[in-house]
């Protein structure tokens, strides 16, 4: 397995998300795109730049990596998680040649489908002090995700201790594909946490549409407390609170309070604007559109009934949808039918940030996002509702699982 590390800099100039073609040759983007841009200049103050790709951590190898977070304790740690079940921890600044392994769960097998496994990775808002963190894993005998809290390691704090998880929350699965398996904490101090549809195709049993199911949402809970839901010999305390203010908080016919969104397929990867507070997340579409969406609370997305900004299946009559903020299609023929035809295609889509670093002006603003098969990466400005701008960033060969960003945005 080959692997490249790699940042980016500015020059001016049917395999599904994980699918059949996930993983398979896998490089390295530090893909997990550890990505520092270096500016030289702009056709002007807005224009958006290009960009190319420099080694970043070039000694550094890594099986199936998946997702890079630095430690918000300002320590210079940055945390990796490969799919297997490791987080493994390289300084700020080194070659990673040298790293720390910091949890293996591989003796859990969490892997078995090509899309299974630790996925996500979350440090509490009061990590400093309390050094709680959070992953997202699957397991199986029953197929299931989980959500499991741990605390740093009492005499190291380069290590977990795996003898300090407490459960949160399991939720069965019935496919070995489209998990989510992102776990960020928003600005609200909020746990927010990707499912996806429950897998196999075209969302068989219309998980996505049935706020009794987790599966094809975006949850948001509260890890510092408890909530008891149900009545009589079905009542019992959850090992997290539902916020009031969730948009389906104590609706009758087993409504889950923990929705936040839904009809989502498979959102892989979302992201706040740290300026604006908005939620950036990127659905991969079945087989047709991929989409970019603002995730606001309590927004339908309209999976399955749509894919992207287009029908897909029958749905409710009068039912009304979010529209995706941005689409592309997979193939060349079908660009004519979005709003969007200029923009390029791809199979796969892959959330990444708003750039808000202060060294690369021409960037600032900008939502930078890839397609995990064809490695083309784009940027679009949004303005007073709209795309104002995008454009394709940079076209490359390279398989780009995740972004990461630092602490400095």
């Amino acid at each position: 397995m080959k692997h490249m590390k790699l940042k980016l800099r500015s020059t001016n100039a049917n395999a599904r998300h994980f699918g059949v073609a996930k993983f398979v040759s896998r490089t390295m983007l530090a893909c997990i795109a550890a990505f520092s841009i270096c500016s030289l200049r702009a056709e002007s103050a807005t224009a958006l730049p290009a960009l190319e790709l420099q080694p970043v951590f070039p000694e550094l190898t890594l099986e199936r990596p998946v997702w890079m977070e630095e430690s918000p304790d300002g320590s210079g740690r940055f945390f990796i998680l490969e799919q297997a079940g490791r987080i493994i921890i390289v300084p700020r600044g080194s070659d990673g040649k040298v790293t720390q392994e910091f949890l293996n769960i591989t003796n859990r097998a969490p892997q078995e489908h090509n899309e299974e496994g630790l996925l996500g990775l979350a440090f509490h808002p009061r990590f400093r002090t309390n050094g709680l963190f959070y992953i997202y894993y699957t397991q199986h005998n029953p197929r299931r995700s989980v959500i499991g809290e741990f605390k740093v390691s009492a005499a190291d704090s380069n290590r977990a201790d795996l003898a300090s998880e407490r459960i949160l929350m399991e939720v069965p699965q019935p496919f070995g594909n489209h998990k989510g398996g992102q776990l960020s904490f928003g600005p609200d101090g909020f746990l927010y946490i990707t499912l996806g549809d429950g897998g196999s195709g075209n969302d068989p049993y219309n998980n996505a549409q049935n706020t009794a199911s987790l599966l094809g949402k975006i949850l948001r809970i509260d890890v510092d407390s408890r909530t008891t839901v149900g009545e009589g010999q079905n009542r019992q305390t959850l090992q997290y609170g539902i916020p009031t203010d969730n948009p389906f908080v104590n609706r009758p016919y087993g409504v889950r309070g923990e929705i936040w969104a839904w009809g989502l397929r498979n959102v892989w990867r979302f992201s706040w604007d740290r300026q604006t507070g908005d939620l950036w997340g990127a659905d991969v579409g079945q087989n047709e559109w991929e989409e970019i969406d603002l995730i606001v609370k309590g927004g339908n997305y309209g999976w399955p009934v749509r894919e992207g900004a287009h029908p897909f299946k029958p749905g409710p009559d009068g039912a009304r949808y979010i529209e995706p903020v941005i689409e592309y299609a997979h193939n060349p023929n079908l660009s004519s039918q979005s709003r969007f035809p200029n923009h390029g295609i791809g199979v796969s889509v892959t959330g990444g940030y708003v750039y808000r670093g202060t060294r690369f002006p021409s960037l600032r603003g900008v939502y930078v996002y890839a397609d995990y098969v064809l490695g083309t990466i784009w940027g679009l400005r949004y303005q007073n509702g709209k795309v104002a701008e995008y454009r394709a960033l940079l076209e490359q060969p390279r398989n780009i699982a995740s972004f990461a960003e630092d602490l400095a945005g």
